[in-house]
């Protein structure tokens, strides 16, 4: 039987807090709760989970800079943001610090569950394992062989910097799969950890500009919106 999604959630409004451990366990989920940043880090550090529910303002603390400072960490886990402003630009702020999703309030707990599920299913597309170790991956004119990572455009040697050829062997790994940007940085930086820049949309950009005949329509490298990249490819043995 699959395990429960195990879920954490920071957030200093006692009666919030256990409202939301009550409606969460109610469906089934294994939830923890914080009310403060310590006892979150502890949490993190002791045990697994799957989600972060965040409270924007947390007491005295700032959900943003514990966003910022978990992902500066290397902690991947989907971070579901609440919060009680509406401002569009302190929802772009809470994704561009590391967020996965917002949640104003009030809300509605349906809508709650709804946004909790479609970032676990996020998750579990985004996380699988490589399908390919040793085949060679063609998209156009070009051919990957993702065991020796070499890269040929007509059956010509490319020489491409190596952190988009870190990018390109991950993609390639699981070809016309979407991955996600953190498993696509752990994937790359496996060999690597100062190949890549923070961005993964920057060495995007960089890898379209060597493959796509027109990078701003690209054939190839696909953005699959809300979950990361996926490279369109034909695999051969």
């Amino acid at each position: 039987m699959e395990r429960p999604a195990r879920i954490i959630v920071l957030d200093d409004e006692v009666e919030l807090r256990n409202m939301l451990l009550r409606f969460l366990r109610g469906h089934g989920f294994d939830v923890r709760a914080a009310e403060d940043s310590k006892r979150l880090y502890r949490y993190l550090e002791r045990e697994p989970f799957d989600l972060l529910i965040l409270d924007l303002m947390i007491g005295d603390e700032d959900g943003l800079e514990i966003c910022a400072q978990l992902r500066a960490q290397g902690q991947t886990l989907p971070i579901l943001m609440l919060t009680a402003k509406g401002d569009p630009l302190d929802r772009a702020a809470g994704l561009e610090t590391g967020a996965d999703d917002y949640l104003a309030k009030p809300f509605l707990p349906r809508e709650l569950a709804a946004r909790i599920n479609a970032l676990l299913r996020r998750q579990k597309i985004a996380a699988g394992e490589p399908t390919v170790t040793s085949q060679s991956v063609r998209f156009g004119e070009f051919a990957l062989d993702v065991g020796k990572q070499q890269l040929t455009r007509a059956g010509e040697p490319l020489e491409i910097h190596s952190a988009q050829m870190l990018l390109l062997v991950a993609l390639a790994s699981s070809p016309n799969r979407a991955v996600s940007r953190d498993n696509l940085l752990a994937r790359a930086r496996g060999r690597d950890h100062d190949a890549l820049d923070r961005s993964i949309d920057v060495q995007v950009l960089r890898l379209r500009q060597i493959v796509e005949a027109d990078p701003s329509k690209p054939r190839f490298i696909k953005t699959v919106w809300g979950v990361g990249y996926m490279l369109a490819a034909d695999v051969e043995s």
